[in-house]
């Protein structure tokens, strides 16, 4: 069973107050859950995080898989570590084959012109 950490929202409408849940990743988003990790409340400022920590990292060990949201909330709890941005590589293009300029083109065809000139006088 694949399990995500990711939140479930309470509370009255425009009122927002969600729960940190570990869910059956094909539950519904307020589906049923596993266990209740914790909560948040973005209302009150600054925004209030509630979170078993000894949980979280139990179910970080099991292999669950963390929410975009979830994840930010446990790095601002300073639970999991924020890695570092590495922008991807770019594809390396094959190289390009030389353009011949017509003035270089030019110049190698006026010495070649210049012995030839000389070539039917003798």
């Amino acid at each position: 069973m694949a399990t995500k950490i990711r939140l479930t929202r309470m509370g009255d409408k425009k009122t927002p107050f969600y729960r940190v849940v570990v869910a059956d990743s094909r539950c519904a988003r307020n589906g049923s859950y596993i266990e209740n990790l914790g909560t948040y409340n973005p209302m009150v400022n600054p925004a209030e995080i509630k979170l078993n920590k000894e949980r979280v990292e139990y179910w970080l060990k099991t292999g669950a898989q963390m929410s975009e949201t979830a994840k930010e909330l446990l790095v601002k709890s300073g639970i999991v570590e924020k890695k570092a941005y590495r922008a991807p590589k770019p594809k390396q293009m094959p190289p390009q084959k030389k353009e011949v300029k017509a003035e270089e083109v030019a110049q190698e065809e006026a010495p070649a012109e210049a012995a030839a000139d000389e070539q039917p006088a003798a």
